[in-house]
């Protein structure tokens, strides 16, 4: 029993050590940045995810062919120029003396092998690239030079330059030297930093690369980064990122939950800063039973919950109202679309008209951090004879569930992210028939004709109107109840400069620096 008691204390005097080690270690200094970020990162391998989290902290290590921009425009990043030939091929010119970390040189080999890694079935180690479908229908990858890359596109896929923002680019060599395995934990990336250390669930430390080769030269200013360091703690925990904030322990956290934002903005070291996110919030009704299978119910429901309310309430002012399911800083949006007015009084005589005088009796689906704003359309509903239980899931549960082609729920509460801020993004994937994000069950022939058409489309305006169109019905048939697109909120501290958030959620700190 001593033995075990010794055994005991002289355990915990090691990880006291530990820590008192590690926190002199990674003090924070005026030549580092922290970061209090929701997630740690999936893999560090930019081909064996799709969470745009695990992304996030991948594109301060890796830089891709392109990158969006502060306005969310595509520039050339590691890329000199493009340009597109046809409607199927594109032709890309590389910059020279771009390096990895290990101080190699990218070549067009590099550029072949990250992309011919994703769109093979099975290529990594026997497993296909979860972006795989990032890339449409790109066929093949050709070398016309040391620094000159064709893509081959098997149909028209007029969005192809959009989501290449998404794919970074790999070594050749190194990634047949350590193999998948070792890519998942080890970083050769040509990005602004290189990785020092990953403790999972805790922390990544990031230092500059001194031998950066800028950046796109059209996001100024271009060189290597300002900082020595990044360190990202991860701090799943609401309060707990935020009092991180306030104390000073980090500069940046985000997703700071909207009932903080005074809290971060009376204190004079921190501020809050917000952009139009691009994650649109829904209602999904199931379209493929009693009662949602009729047109009556689902307006009804649209007219029962007010929604302005919801966001001046609960969302402090910080989302946008939307009438569909795009954004309003989507390709193709269409602006001239009705809006379902808060009116019980009219939920009530559409849901007569439907068969249902006596109201109906419902189930609500959502997980535990909605939950709150489930029990608000809760109780708006209930005003209009509309009995919604609110049922909270676990995400990996009630998700699969909804996507299953048979559908036995009634109502989720949920979103879907658009990075692209492209319909293909969005509307493909939600509301064409089977489609893998279709919660709802929805399905009109006349709108997957639409979005088929607008996927091939080459003139913008031609596919602008083919979204738009296919708005029009949606906005009509209202498969689901539109809700609203929240903004990004970020608590950042007083003392960090040249850094500003982005729609598509990226921490780009290449030009951030301490005043």
């Amino acid at each position: 029993m001593i033995k075990r008691i010794n055994v005991l204390l002289f355990t915990g005097l090691m990880i006291l050590i530990f820590c008192i080690f590690s926190s002199l270690l990674y003090a924070k200094g005026d030549d580092e940045i922290l970061i209090g970020y929701t997630s740690d990162a999936l893999t560090m391998d930019p081909a064996n995810h799709r969470a745009r989290t695990t992304e996030t902290i991948l594109r301060d290590l890796y830089d891709g062919l392109v990158v969006r921009n502060s306005k969310m425009e595509v520039v050339p990043q590691i890329a000199e120029s493009w340009k597109q030939l046809d409607t199927l091929t594109y032709d890309f010119v590389l910059r020279k003396g771009v390096k990895f970390h290990n101080g190699d040189l990218l070549t067009a080999e590099d550029i072949k092998f990250t992309f011919d890694r994703i769109i093979t079935d099975g290529a990594i180690d026997g497993q296909t690239s979860p972006r795989k479908s990032l890339l449409g229908s790109l066929k093949e990858v050709k070398i016309l030079g040391p620094y000159k890359v064709r893509f081959i596109l098997e149909k028209p896929w007029p969005v192809f330059p959009a989501f290449l923002p998404w794919q970074e680019v790999v070594s050749k060599k190194f990634v047949e030297s350590v193999g998948s395995k070792g890519v998942a934990t080890k970083v050769n990336g040509t990005g602004p930093f290189k990785l020092v250390e990953w403790i999972r669930g805790n922390r990544i430390v990031m230092e500059r690369f001194d031998d950066y080769y800028g950046g796109a030269s059209s996001i100024q200013p271009v060189g290597k980064a300002k900082v020595k360091r990044l360190i990202w703690q991860i701090i799943p925990e609401n309060a707990s990122r935020v009092a991180a904030l306030l104390s000073g322990e980090v500069d940046i956290i985000n997703d700071v939950p909207t009932h903080s934002i005074k809290q971060i903005e009376r204190n004079s070291n921190t501020r809050i800063m917000t952009v139009n996110g691009t994650r649109s919030f829904f209602l999904a009704m199931n379209n493929t039973r009693p009662p949602f299978n009729n047109i009556n119910v689902r307006k009804a429901l649209c007219h029962a919950i007010n929604v302005d309310l919801i966001i001046e309430k609960l969302l402090n002012g910080n989302a946008t109202r939307l009438n569909s399911i795009l954004s309003p800083d989507a390709f193709g949006h269409n602006p001239n679309l009705s809006q379902y007015e808060y009116n019980p009084a009219k939920a009530k005589k559409l849901l007569a008209e439907a068969g249902y005088p006596g109201g109906i009796d419902i189930e609500l689906d959502v997980t535990s951090a909605l939950k709150d704003i489930a029990e608000a359309i809760s109780a708006n509903l209930a005003d209009a004879g509309i009995k919604a239980k609110v049922k909270v899931w676990e995400k990996s549960v009630i998700g699969p569930t909804w996507k299953k082609p048979v559908k036995t729920r009634d109502m989720y509460l949920t979103s879907w992210g658009n990075g692209s801020l492209d319909p293909v993004g969005i509307m493909t994937p939600v509301l064409r028939s089977k489609g893998r994000g279709n919660y709802p069950g929805y399905s009109n022939s006349k709108v997957d004709e639409l979005i088929d058409k607008a996927m091939v489309e080459v003139d913008r305006k031609k596919r602008a109107s083919y979204y738009q169109k296919a708005e029009s019905i949606l906005n009509d048939e209202v498969p689901m109840v539109f809700l609203w697109l929240p903004k990004e909120i970020y608590g950042v501290s007083a003392r960090l400069g040249g850094w500003g958030p982005k729609a598509d959620s990226q921490i780009n700190l290449h030009d951030a620096y301490i005043k």
